[in-house]
Parts: C-alpha cells; structure tokens; sequence
C-alpha cells in the first residue's frame, strides 16, 4: 500500500541531507538552500520537476517502480534505503546480488568527482550502467544501447565493427578473453543465470563465439592497457584502473593516459571536442 505521507517525509529529508558536492554538481557563490533544490533532484532522476515535487508534497501517483529505481540512484541511496522507498511506495524491492543495477553510494562519490577523467561503472556482464561525460566522449553513449547490446562482450561478437580497430592477433586474443571470463562467470553464477543465457544467445549467433567457445579456455586476464581507435582523435592507449563493489560486482573502471604522451594530448582534444558534442 502506498504510504504517500511517508514517502514524500523520507524524499525530503534525504534531499535536504545532500549537498551539491555529493553529487557532482557545483555549488554557486550565491547559494543559500541547505541540501539540493528540488529542480536538481529531478535532473539527476531523470523526471521533471513537478513530477518530483508532486511527491515530496504527497499529492502525486504511485510511481512506477522504473521512477523508483531512478529516484533511489538519483538522491545516491543505500540498498537499505532503496529497498525503504519501494516499500513506502507500495511496490515490491528489487532483487539484490549481482543481478541487481543499483549502483552503490560510494562508487557514485567517486564517479561524481571524476569531471576530467574517461570512467564507467560496469556490471559483471560489461553492460555500462553509469559514464563520466568525458567516458561518454570515449565509448560512446551507452544509454542508447539496449537488450543484449548492452554488454561489451556480446557486442564484440555480434557487430563485427567493434572490431575492426584492432588487429587480427589481438582481435583473436580478445576474443578468447571475453568467451574465457563468461565461462568462469557461469561456473560461478550457475546455469540459470544471466551470463549463462547470454552464451547461449551467442552460440546461436556466432560462429566466432563457437569457435572460441569450444577451446573451454579459463583464467585469461586482462591487460591493464586498453587501445581505442576512436573517430575523432585516432588511436588511444590507456592505462585502466579498476574498483570493485563486491556486493553487487559491479567495476568503477577509470582510464588514464600517461603525461607527455601522444595519447594523453589526444585525450585532452577529446575532452574538448568531445564534450561539446555530447552536449
């Protein structure tokens, strides 16, 4: 049962309990409002400003549990806190564990702060869930990526342009790296899990899959360099540094250019060109 009252008092109060800074945003000389306003809390959930409000004042609908899920990683809930709204809100929590999208308060205080920085937050699966802008300029949009195309490693067999980059060597070593980490992922996840029905699809699909598939190759790692050949500024080598929430599996990758290098002066050209063009 919806508990309007109740959820419009903890809306409000987790709105008040942030500040800009928490969440990426920059504080202006002439601010007085204690915590966020709510203008910038409906821009960061992705709705409008009078839908939010709506619910702080306890007269707008049941939200979907899609709004839900927004306003949870909008205002930078725990899961405990998450798991709270849903119930005021007369929905059913989402799942926990690796299945679940929910992205931790603290790789989100991370994340926020990294202005300059290409990053993203990953699942174990490589579906993109959150990018800096400049991660943006990198990879691309993933918020235009849907279904299975979500993930890295089914886009790496199914569209035989993400490879065309690299060379045919490394193109071949990527392969055996991404069929490597699933099959391991399956061992631990279980055959009814999402990795499992994702190699299934790509069995299906792949004849390169297949091919890699059947060598049953374990423990590749990856290399903590990665090269992009993106569109506009060429190829790029950077260094990848990895976080993991181990509650939930999911990566906060950060990639960075070595100073003075060509790569790194190509990255200071994305972040220009790039940034305009995302906006």
């Amino acid at each position: 049962m919806l508990d309007r009252d109740g959820l419009a008092a903890f809306l409000r109060s987790r709105r008040e309990s942030l500040q800009p800074e928490d969440v990426g945003l920059t504080r202006g000389p002439r601010r007085r409002t204690g915590g966020l306003r709510r203008e910038e809390v409906a821009a960061l959930c992705h709705m409008s400003t009078d839908y939010y409000a709506r619910l702080e004042r306890g007269t707008g609908p049941q939200p979907s549990e899609q709004m839900l899920a927004s306003i949870a990683q909008g205002l930078h809930l725990s899961l405990d806190e998450r798991d709270h709204v849903f119930r005021l809100a007369g929905q059913h929590p989402p799942p926990r564990g690796t299945s679940s999208e929910h992205i931790s308060p603290g790789l989100l205080r991370i994340l926020d702060r990294l202005h300059d920085t290409p990053a993203e937050i990953v699942t174990e699966l490589g579906e993109t869930l959150r990018q800096t802008r400049l991660g943006v300029a990198l990879t691309g949009d993933a918020s235009q990526r849907q279904g299975p195309a979500r993930s890295l490693g089914y886009r790496w067999f199914a569209d035989p342009s993400v490879r065309e980059a690299y060379p045919l060597d490394e193109q071949l070593a990527m392969s055996r790296l991404y069929a490597s980490g699933l099959r391991e992922l399956i061992a631990k996840r279980g055959p009814g899990s999402r990795a499992a029905a994702l190699a299934e699809l790509l069995l299906e699909e792949s004849a390169d899959f297949r091919e890699v598939w059947a060598t049953h190759e374990v423990g590749l790692r990856p290399s903590e360099t990665k090269r992009f050949h993106h569109p506009e500024v060429g190829a790029l080598e950077l260094a990848c540094q990895t976080l993991l929430d181990p509650e939930q599996s999911h990566r906060l990758l950060v990639y960075t250019a070595a100073p003075g290098s060509e790569s790194y002066e190509k990255l200071q050209l994305l972040a220009v060109i790039g940034t305009h063009r995302v906006s």
